[in-house]
């Protein structure tokens, strides 16, 4: 199976001529922080010269798409378009809008020394969006499980991300965590937007004609979001080892007595998207010829 080895020039060239979608996850495939992955701006480039679609798949939700277009810039990535950048929190706006068609008001900021005992809570809230919130208070919490008691009120999460690296060994606890304690206090299971979700998925489909899972390529670099969005949208997966996951844990999947296991393990694995490069070369070359 394609866990035991990596792919090479030749056979990724022959994958990215099947493929007409390329999907990227950003953090640990495209950049750490504030640093691009060597060869990830000239894959990118390469790749949309050839004619490929490419986008952007992210559960990042703090930052808003034209951020996304300015990152990308800055760190030398010049050809990548608003169009291109699909957030856990830009699909979210989406599914609201055109899916659950909300509408009406989304969240009010408190009177600085309100408590959940006196606090104002306002009427009819429709929908309850848990995002990745560095701010979160205990009053945010307990007024979210207020409004959840009504049945009618939705309960949704940007992305399910248990925790992000930083550097130094620390960590970020992700969305996920913020969603696992108001899942505890309201006794509800909130829906997710982003991957592992098929509805980014959706999302992408409704903003491009035609887009077939058999000719989508997922490349990310956590098995459990990435691996399995591309599972459960019916594309074709890539691991790449510049991020969070690790081909030990993609062998232990693929070893596990678990079905449900089977669905994390990747279809290849490179060492980093930079592995592109040579397939790009033989590609000129014969467009040359």
């Amino acid at each position: 199976s394609a866990v035991e080895k990596k792919i090479r020039g030749p056979q990724i060239r022959n994958l990215l001529e099947a493929k007409d979608f390329i999907l990227f996850d950003c953090d640990g495939v495209i950049w750490h922080g504030e640093t691009a992955i060597t060869g990830a701006a000239k894959v990118v480039s390469s790749l949309i010269r050839h004619g490929k679609n490419v986008v952007f798949v992210t559960n990042n939700c703090t930052r808003p798409r034209e951020n996304y277009v300015h990152k990308f810039y800055r760190l030398g990535f010049t050809d990548v378009m608003l169009e291109q950048i699909f957030s856990s929190s830009y699909c979210s706006a989406l599914y609201l809008r055109d899916v659950v068609k909300i509408r009406g008001q989304v969240f009010e900021a408190d009177e600085p020394d309100a408590t959940i005992y006196d606090c104002a809570l306002a009427e009819d809230v429709k929908a309850v969006l848990v995002g990745h919130d560095d701010k979160l208070t205990f009053l945010k919490l307990a007024k979210a499980s207020c409004y959840l008691r009504d049945p009618d009120c939705l309960f949704l999460a940007t992305d399910n991300d248990p925790w992000h690296p930083l550097s130094g060994g620390r960590i970020l606890p992700g969305s996920g965590s913020l969603t696992a304690a108001l899942e505890v206090s309201s006794g509800r299971k909130a829906t997710v937007i982003g991957k592992p979700s098929r509805f980014m998925f959706e999302c992408i489909s409704s903003q491009f004609s035609g887009v077939e899972p058999a000719q989508c390529l997922m490349i990310g670099d956590r098995l459990e979001t990435d691996m399995l969005f591309g599972s459960n949208c019916g594309f074709d997966t890539m691991l790449t080892l510049t991020g969070v996951s690790q081909l030990e844990e993609a062998q232990e999947y693929r070893d596990s007595e678990l079905a449900a296991n089977h669905s994390l393990v990747p279809d290849y694995v490179v060492d980093s998207i930079a592995d592109f490069l040579p397939a790009f070369e033989e590609l000129d070359d014969e467009q040359s010829n």
